[in-house]
This record gives C-alpha cells, structure tokens and sequence, in this order.
C-alpha cells in the first residue's frame, strides 16, 4: 500500500525524501499538518501514526509528522475520528497558551524528538 509522509518538519523531509512520499512546507503549521492528514483521510486515506503520538504538547512544539496510506477510497471512520479529536485537542492547547518563539536550538531539539518518533515508526513500516 502507498504510504504518505506529512511533515513541516525539515529534518524529517530530508531524511525520508528517498523512501516514500511526502507532503512538506517548512511554511505549514502544527495545525496545518493535521488539517493537511483530515483532506486526505476524506480522500480515502487511512492513519498510520496517531497525530498525538509523543508527550510533547501542540502548543510547545511547532513540528509534527504523521503517516497515512491509501485505503482504496474508503473513508476510514476510525481515523476520521482520531483525526478530529486531534485536531480539536490541538486547537485547545494552541488557543490556551501559545507557541513560544524558540532559539534556533530548541527548535532543532524539537525537529529530533519529532524525527525519531516518526523514525521508528517508519522503520517497522518498510
């Protein structure tokens, strides 16, 4: 099945441009990312990863990275629904507190911690 990588996280482009393909912009948002994974899910596409993986919260971190693949034109409602509560839940933690703005340095920590949770995940995948 075709595997699609969402990402506004540089790090994780780079590293995975060769293996599959990938919907990125450093220009999208956290949001952007999940709103970006909800077109594709009405499009047929199913969740790989959950949207929320990690401890760290929508409003600390800028970057997210998420896997999806084809399901042949189905509407997955269980990945419809997660989706939803996803972004929801993101919106909470966004309008709650905003994103700081980061060092340079934070934000390369905050692109590895991305990068390696969406890693492992890619690596059982292929």
């Amino acid at each position: 099945m075709k595997k699609i990588l969402i990402t506004n996280n540089p790090k994780v482009y780079e590293e995975n441009q060769e293996k599959m393909d990938i919907i990125y912009s450093k220009n999208f948002t956290y949001l952007d990312v999940l709103f970006m994974t909800r077109d594709k899910i009405h499009e047929g596409y199913k969740l790989l990863t959950h949207p929320l993986s990690g401890s760290v919260k929508p409003n600390e971190t800028p970057y997210k990275s998420i896997v999806i693949t084809n399901n042949n034109g189905k509407l997955d409602i269980n990945s419809l629904k997660i989706i939803e509560d996803s972004i929801e839940t993101a919106k909470k933690f966004i309008q709650g507190k905003k994103t700081p703005l980061w060092t340079e340095k934070i934000l390369e920590d905050f692109q590895l911690v991305d990068f390696f949770l969406i890693r492992s995940a890619i690596e059982s995948m292929l």
